[in-house]
Formats: structure tokens, sequence, C-alpha cells
């Protein structure tokens, strides 16, 4: 596997290598000796997730802070998404900075989302299946975001404002500038 480093401090894109013959494909999807030599942190990861969505479905921007804060391993196995990690971080030099992904079934790569970054990605395919480990449990009292269409990240979904599916719930997230303390 090829472990490159984005822009933004502490994410990274992981890359299969895939063995294929006439039987199918191989890889290895997870070593965490691998990762975390690459990552230069020791992740343990706690807790899996999953999601089914369809397409122009929008899930983001979300983090959890304070003492519940999650690093992220995400990955698609059905479908395409473009994967977004925003710095939430207020002393890192690219904060307010945003770094964006496609990740599918056909490339098979994932992102790593360290703490201190919000997160959200929307579906590009007519379905796609999403999953994600996370190195601490989820906490509902330490839900946080920032709106998906903040004018200050400028984040481009690749789909049309109109054909976005975004819950109330996230409509509702405060602009990065007006999101106050997210503990990072």
């Amino acid at each position: 596997m090829t472990i490159t480093p984005t822009p933004l401090e502490g994410c990274f894109v992981i890359s299969p290598r895939i063995f294929t013959d006439e039987r199918g494909y191989f890889f290895e999807s997870y070593n965490a000796q691998k990762f975390n030599d690459a990552v230069g942190a020791e992740i343990n990861f706690v807790q899996d997730n999953q999601s089914f969505s369809t397409k122009g479905v929008l899930r983001g921007l979300h983090l959890q802070k304070g003492e519940h804060a999650q690093s992220k391993l995400v990955r698609v196995t059905l479908g395409e998404v473009l994967d977004v990690a925003v710095d939430v971080r207020k002393k890192s030099k690219t904060f307010g900075q945003f770094f964006s992904v496609v990740l599918s079934d056909v490339n098979h790569e994932q992102f790593f989302i360290p703490k201190g970054f919000a997160h959200g990605f929307v579906v590009l395919s007519d379905t796609a299946i999403f999953q994600y480990k996370c190195d601490n449990y989820y906490n509902k009292d330490s839900e946080a975001g920032i709106h998906y269409a903040d004018p200050s990240l400028g984040i481009d979904w690749g789909l049309p404002d109109n054909e976005l599916i975004v819950s109330g719930k996230d409509k509702e997230l405060p602009f990065l500038t007006d999101a106050g303390d997210l503990g990072f």
C-alpha cells in the first residue's frame, strides 16, 4: 500500500496494491503496523461504521470535539463519493482549508482524517456504501460541525446545489467563523 500525505498535515490518502487475475482481485485494506508507521502515530481503531446513500446525499461536515474527538479512516465499498476534510485546528497553518478526494469501489483508495478536522462526503454515483473506522466511540453530546456550503471554505461538491440532498440538521450547522471553540 502507498500512503500519500495531503496538503493538510496529518491527512493521508491510502492506495492499496491490487493483485488481479482471472478470479478477480485481492488487496490488503488495512495493516495496523504499516498504517501507524506511515502516519507517524499510534492509532487504535475501536468502532466501524457504514452508511448507504443515494446520489446527491451529502453528509457533513461533522466532527466530535473534546475528549470524544475522533480520527477516521474512510473508504467506499460500492459506488463513488467525493470525500472532504476541513482543518478546524485554530493553531494550524492550514486552518480553514480543505482537501477533497474521490473514493470509489474502483480505485479502492482510503482517506485518513485525524482529530481536529470536520469531515463530510457527497455521493456521486447512483448509490454508495461508505465505511469508516474511528479511534474513539461516538458521543452524541460531543457532536459538532460546519455548514457544508460555508462560503469561506468554497468547497465544490461536484454536483449542482439543486441535486444535493442534505439533512435538516446539517443545513443548520454554523459557518466556521460562527462555530465557536471546537476544542482544537
